[in-house]
C-alpha cells in the first residue's frame, strides 16, 4: 500500500511538470509566464495557443521598443447578437497587462455573378489581400504613422455642430500582407458620417469652392464590417493610437493564405481541422462550411474586367442640406 501512494504521488507529480512545461512552450523560448498562460485558450477572451505564438514571434524578432503588441483572431465570430466577440489582444508581458476588445473585418464584395467574397458581420469566410477587395489579409504587420482625414461636421447634442476628423493608424506589411500601404490598410475608429448634405459655411477652413461644408450624422458601426482595414470602437481606437504613436510596435493578423487553404483542404477531406493540428474558431467554421483566401493574382484582373463591364455613374454632389 505504501508503494502504491509513492507511485501514485509520483505520476501526479509528473503529470504537474508535465503540464507546466506545456504551458511554458506555448510559444517556444522563452516560455509563456504563468500569468499569460492563463489567457491561453479557444474560448470567450482567451486567444488561441497558435495566435500568440505567432504574434510573440513577430514582436521579438522586430525587435520594436514599445512594450506592448497585438494580435487579431480573424476565425471568431464578430457579431455574436446580443454583443460582440473579443478578437483583437493587447498584450504587455513586462506590465502582465492582457486585454482582449472587439475589432471589425474586411465586408469583402459581391460583384453581380462575376464572383462573391462577401462577409457577413458574424464570421469571415473571405479572406484576400487583392486591391479593391474590401478583404482582410492574415500575417505580419508593424504600426506605422496616423494620420486624419477631415469627413465633415456632424450636430451634436444639445444644439450645435462638430467637425468630424477620423484618425487612421497606417499598418506596414511583409510577405502576403506587403501590399498594405498600396491598399491603405490600417486601424481607425468605427465610425462614420451617413446621410451627408451641403450647408453654406463660406467662412469654414473646409468649406469647398463654393463655399459648402459637409454635414451629416455621426454613426457607430462597431458591429459592421469595413473596406479590409481593422476597426474598434472609438474609446478603444484612441487608447491604441496612444499607444503606437511615435512608438510602433508589430501586429500578427491570423489566419494567413497558408492557414486558410491547409483548413479547406480538410474540410473538402471530411476532416475535423483539429485532428490535423489546425486551428479554426469551431462555431464560425460550422456556419461557413470552409475558408477561401483570395490571393490579389487571382482577384485583382475579375474586379478589373467587372469594373470596365460596370463603369460607375458620374459623380453628383450630396443634396444642399434642409433647414432643421
Amino acid at each position: 500500500m505504501r508503494f502504491g501512494l509513492r507511485a501514485l504521488f509520483a505520476a501526479g507529480l509528473g503529470l504537474l511538470m508535465a503540464l507546466d512545461g506545456a504551458a511554458g512552450s506555448l510559444a517556444g523560448e522563452p516560455g509563456v509566464p504563468a500569468w499569460l498562460a492563463a489567457h491561453v485558450g479557444e474560448g470567450e477572451g482567451e486567444i488561441a495557443p497558435v495566435v500568440l505564438e505567432r504574434a510573440r514571434a513577430l514582436y521579438e524578432r522586430k525587435g520594436v521598443r514599445n512594450p506592448c503588441y497585438f494580435a487579431m483572431d480573424a476565425t471568431r465570430p464578430h457579431d455574436l447578437g446580443g454583443g460582440m466577440g473579443r478578437r483583437f489582444y493587447i498584450i504587455c508581458e513586462g506590465q502582465q497587462s492582457f486585454r482582449a476588445i472587439p475589432a471589425g473585418h474586411g465586408g469583402g464584395r459581391d460583384l453581380d455573378g462575376a464572383a462573391d467574397f462577401a462577409n457577413g458581420r458574424r464570421c469571415v469566410k473571405n479572406f484576400g489581400n487583392a486591391m479593391d477587395s474590401d478583404l482582410t489579409a492574415g500575417g505580419d504587420y508593424v504600426t506605422a504613422e496616423i494620420t486624419g482625414s477631415y469627413k465633415g461636421y456632424y450636430r451634436v447634442a444639445g444644439g450645435g455642430e462638430a467637425v468630424f476628423t477620423r484618425a487612421f493608424l497606417k499598418f506596414d506589411g511583409e510577405g502576403e500582407t506587403g501590399d498594405a500601404r498600396e491598399r491603405a490598410i490600417g486601424g481607425h475608429p468605427a465610425v462614420l458620417l451617413r446621410g451627408i448634405c451641403r450647408r453654406k459655411d463660406p467662412q469654414s477652413p473646409h468649406a469647398d469652392a463654393d463655399g459648402y461644408v459637409a454635414l451629416g450624422k455621426l454613426v457607430n458601426y462597431e458591429a459592421g464590417r469595413s473596406d479590409g482595414c481593422t476597426s474598434w470602437s472609438p474609446s478603444d481606437a484612441e487608447a491604441i493610437m496612444a499607444m503606437v504613436s511615435g512608438n510602433p510596435t508589430t501586429l500578427y493578423i491570423y489566419p494567413e493564405s497558408r492557414d486558410i487553404d491547409a483548413v479547406a483542404r480538410a474540410v473538402q477531406a471530411g476532416e475535423a481541422p483539429s485532428r490535423a493540428g489546425l486551428y479554426w474558431n469551431a462555431a464560425c467554421l460550422r456556419e461557413i462550411g470552409a475558408p477561401r483566401f483570395w490571393g490579389r493574382e487571382t482577384l485583382e484582373p475579375i474586379i478589373a474586367r467587372w469594373r470596365a463591364a460596370h463603369p460607375p455613374p458620374p459623380p453628383e454632389p450630396p443634396p444642399i442640406c434642409r433647414e432643421p
